[in-house]
C-alpha cells in the first residue's frame, strides 16, 4: 500500500519532470529548422520528442534509480514494481506543424496499477495532474482547481471526440462512428492528448480512437 505522503512526493517529482520536458520542447516548437524523421511504423519523430524524453529519463534515473522506465521513443528499462510511462510529445504531427495542441504525458505505475499522472501542454499554458487519493487538478487562472469527469447520463446529451474519420475508416468501423455520431448531441475531432484532458475536465463525455498504446493513455487514466 502506497501512502498518500509517499505518492505526493512522487507527484512533486512528476511535475518537475514535466517542467524539464516543457523546457526542451518549447525551445524547439514552431522552429523552421526542426529536425524530423520517420520511425519504422512511418510515424514522425522530432528532435523535440527525443530531447524531452531524454530530459525526463535523466531526472528519474537520478532521483528514482530503482524505478523502471517505459517511453515511446527509447523503450523499456529493466522490470520493476514501480514504472514510469512516458509520452514525451503526444500530438507530434501538431507539434511539427506549429499547432499548439500537443503535450507531454507522464504516469507512474506501481504494482501494475496507475498511481499518478501528469499532462502538460505548455504551448497552451495548461497542465493537469492527479494521484490516487490526491484528487485530479488543473492549473486555473489564480490557483489550481479540482476537476472531475462529466455526469452526462445519456448519449443524446453527450459530446463526442472521435479522433479522425480516417482512423475509424482504416479500422473498419466508419459505419459504427456514423451511427454513434447520429445519437450524440455534438461531435468534433479534437484529437490526441487534448481530447482526453477535455474528458477529464468533464467538457467532453466520450473520446473514441483506435490503436492506443500504453504511453498514449496511462497518464490520462
Amino acid at each position: 500500500m502506497v501512502s498518500a505522503a509517499s505518492l505526493a512526493d512522487d507527484l512533486s517529482l512528476a511535475l518537475r519532470l514535466a517542467d524539464a520536458a516543457d523546457a526542451e520542447s518549447m525551445k524547439r516548437f514552431d522552429r523552421a529548422d526542426l529536425s524530423v524523421s520517420l520511425k519504422a511504423d512511418r510515424s514522425h519523430v522530432t528532435e523535440a520528442d527525443l530531447a524531452a524524453e531524454s530530459a525526463i529519463r535523466a531526472l528519474i534515473e537520478n532521483e528514482r534509480p530503482d524505478d523502471a522506465i517505459f517511453g515511446e521513443e527509447y523503450g523499456s528499462t529493466r522490470p520493476a514494481a514501480r514504472r514510469w510511462i512516458l509520452d514525451p510529445i503526444d500530438g507530434t504531427a501538431n507539434f511539427l506543424r506549429g499547432v499548439p495542441a500537443w503535450g507531454t504525458m507522464i504516469a507512474l505505475e506501481i504494482d501494475g496499477t496507475i498511481a499518478l499522472g501528469v499532462v502538460s501542454m505548455p504551448a497552451l499554458g495548461r497542465r493537469w495532474w492527479a494521484g490516487t487519493g490526491l484528487g485530479a487538478w488543473t492549473n486555473g487562472a489564480a490557483e489550481p482547481r479540482r476537476i472531475a469527469v462529466s455526469g452526462v447520463p445519456t448519449l443524446d446529451e453527450a459530446s463526442l471526440s472521435f479522433q479522425s474519420i480516417a482512423q475509424w475508416r482504416d479500422a473498419g468501423h466508419l459505419d459504427d462512428l456514423l451511427r454513434l455520431q447520429a445519437r450524440v448531441w455534438r461531435d468534433r475531432a479534437y484529437g490526441d492528448v487534448w481530447a482526453y484532458m477535455l474528458l477529464a475536465e468533464g467538457r467532453l463525455d466520450i473520446v473514441g480512437e483506435f490503436d492506443v498504446k500504453e504511453y498514449d493513455i496511462a497518464a490520462a487514466a
